[in-house]
């Protein structure tokens, strides 16, 4: 019988794969939890097709994997898959890139839209019992009067340009892999340079994988860039930014604020001084989440780990391995 394995996820059960799988006569074998790499190792030795949330699959876990014809990541972002030795094994990974792009562009928009109209700092203030403007007027804005800056034009980026575009706001764009006219055709202004848009952005909002080029992208040096006053929006992935360069920007002023639904690390320690800070939003990486979109991922993964055990050719495969034709 082939089988699967599941390395770790957060649902309640498994009843969306197995849904998928059982009637395909596929064993399925699982950890609920993250688990050690050596733990891990002994879960996919033997496994057909594996499939991974969080877990570390690194090295030593896909060095591990004797049958595996395919890597599943449930998820856009696939940085905790050694995705390299995959490729060297011949081991295809493969995402699911486009499950959940309105719920990530919508949730960018509202924390966009709750920074600069100081949702949450007014809604504490009422249940407080206290009556008026919770914060300096100088701390609420309009999107008409503002420059957001999206690094990164993808599935995601185009949605969150197209909300914000609906707004009124002047969106600037940098990606160097988008022509031009990809991004004006859509309504948005395209930067000449990174630090072009930086220099002219009054909020910051990446887009982008999280790569070896896209790593710390946004460090001290970055932030002193950004606009005096200005704030940085991150839904994407968590160490696409330094989390102490972020933290000392809205220290010492320069940041007047952030909202973060990701970060580096996750979850973030409990006596970290960026979760007490009255200027930033936070959220628990949870900016994908719906229940439409919560089964298009796990059925989609579910699927893709079928058709690799049956031979068929693979979608999304993001480490260069040709699939079986």
């Amino acid at each position: 019988m082939p089988k699967i394995a599941i390395t770790d996820y957060t649902f309640p059960d498994l009843s969306l794969e197995e849904a998928v799988l059982r009637p395909a006569g596929i064993e399925i074998v699982s950890f609920k939890e993250k688990r050690s790499p050596a733990e891990l190792a002994e879960l996919v030795r033997d496994a057909d097709a594996v499939i991974a949330q969080f877990a570390p699959v690194n090295a030593e876990v896909v060095a591990a994997m004797t049958k595996a014809k395919v890597i599943v990541r449930y998820g856009i972002g696939y940085d905790n898959v050694d995705f390299a030795v995959a490729r060297e094994r011949g081991i295809p990974v493969c995402n699911i890139p486009d499950y959940c792009i309105d719920e990530v562009a919508d949730h960018t928009l509202a924390f966009i839209l709750a920074i600069t109209r100081q949702v949450v700092p007014n809604a504490l203030d009422i249940r407080a019992g206290k009556w008026g403007l919770a914060t300096p007027l100088t701390a609420m804005s309009s999107l008409k009067h503002l420059t957001i800056g999206i690094v990164g034009f993808g599935r995601i980026g185009r949605e969150v340009v197209k909300r914000l575009l609906a707004f009124k706001a002047r969106v600037l764009v940098f990606d160097p892999v988008v022509a031009a006219d990809e991004i004006t055709k859509a309504g948005a202004s395209v930067a000449a340079s990174f630090d072009e848009l930086l220099a002219q952005s009054d909020i910051v909002s990446p887009h982008c994988p999280s790569t070896p080029k896209t790593k710390q992208l946004f460090n001290s040096a970055v932030f002193a860039k950004m606009k005096a006053g200005s704030i940085f929006i991150n839904v994407g992935r968590g160490d696409l930014a330094d989390s102490t360069a972020i933290t000392d920007a809205l220290q010492s002023g320069h940041l007047a604020g952030a909202a973060l639904d990701v970060f580096d690390p996750e979850p973030i320690p409990a006596d970290h001084p960026i979760r007490t800070m009255p200027n930033v939003i936070l959220a628990a990486h949870i900016a994908s989440a719906s229940p439409p979109a919560v089964k298009t991922l796990r059925e989609t993964a579910a699927r893709i780990a079928l058709m690799a055990v049956r031979g068929e050719p693979l979608p999304n495969i993001v480490n260069g391995v040709i699939s079986p034709r």
